[in-house]
């Protein structure tokens, strides 16, 4: 089987449409980019408004084009609300700092247990109809490919696959695409204009996300900062010595100053600057 994890971002929208434009024409216009047997997307329960739109635009995009498309509930953001502070949870990368002014970083692991083992589990059981427990057939064994959407600039994360069903692949970096062109080719071939995926919650954000949020989606910008006065107001099981923070600044949300949002990170495409919505 061939996959292809789904972030809804644009690198992973462009490898979904190029596929469907493979699905449609004879020549196939991009031969690095198969026709996927599955596209699955990891719904975590709080995301940007735009990865809604373009999670429906590439789902209904392969639908046309006959790919199967998968959506799987991975509660991320419900799990945390009603574990933190009572039961451990898993490992975000919070932003800390002690009272001695120590500054770090928590691990990450949320990409892991919500996305990665999830696709897994679900290829493995669903797909190719394995029973729990069940060993792995011989001719499983690194016979389907896991296809992502890295870009050029990314290409430090492309790893091996340490599940024994999957090879990694990775479209993008063969063909030499960067983050601008995958904006490009979706702007000019679809008419959509995308910005990156993750958690609305998610550490990774610069500061000027975080304002954006607060002045063009209100009700979900109180959600993140019900995250925030968790972060605040209880301490995570095991119990640490640091204060925990979404902000890079390590303020509270509420606290961030208009100096603090000036960070918002851009790519240049044909001459102008576009935010990448992190």
């Amino acid at each position: 089987m061939k996959i292809l994890s789904f972030g809804a971002g644009m690198q992973s929208t462009a490898l979904a449409l190029m596929s469907c434009e493979n699905a449609v024409q004879t020549p196939a216009p991009f031969p690095l980019v198969p026709i996927y047997d599955a596209v699955i997307y990891c719904d975590l329960g709080l995301e940007p408004p735009w990865v809604k739109t373009q999670l429906d635009f590439a789902r209904g995009a392969c639908e046309k084009a006959g790919i199967h498309f998968y959506v799987l509930d991975t509660p991320l953001y419900r799990d945390f609300l009603r574990n933190f502070g009572e039961r451990r949870t898993v490992s975000i990368p919070w932003w800390t700092l002690r009272e001695d002014g120590h500054r770090s970083r928590m691990l990450r692991n949320c990409t892991i247990d919500y996305k990665v083992e999830v696709v897994s589990k679900f290829v493995r059981r669903e797909l190719l109809e394995y029973k729990k427990f069940q060993r792995l057939r011989p001719q499983d064994r690194k016979a389907h490919e896991m296809h992502m959407g890295f870009s050029v600039e990314e290409s430090r994360r492309c790893r091996e696959n340490k599940n024994p069903l999957f090879v990694n692949h990775f479209p993008l970096v063969k063909m030499n695409f960067t983050r601008a062109d995958s904006y490009k080719y979706i702007l000019e071939r679809w008419g959509l204009k995308t910005r990156a995926s993750s958690c609305s919650f998610c550490p990774c954000h610069t500061n000027f996300f975080f304002r954006y949020l607060k002045e063009h989606d209100p009700e979900q910008f109180s959600q993140v900062a019900s995250i925030d006065a968790l972060l605040r107001d209880k301490n995570p099981k095991p119990p640490m010595d640091s204060d925990l923070y979404i902000s890079r600044s390590r303020k509270r949300l509420a606290d961030l100053s208009p100096e603090d949002c000036q960070d918002a990170e851009y790519f240049d495409c044909c001459g102008r600057q576009i935010w990448n919505g992190f």
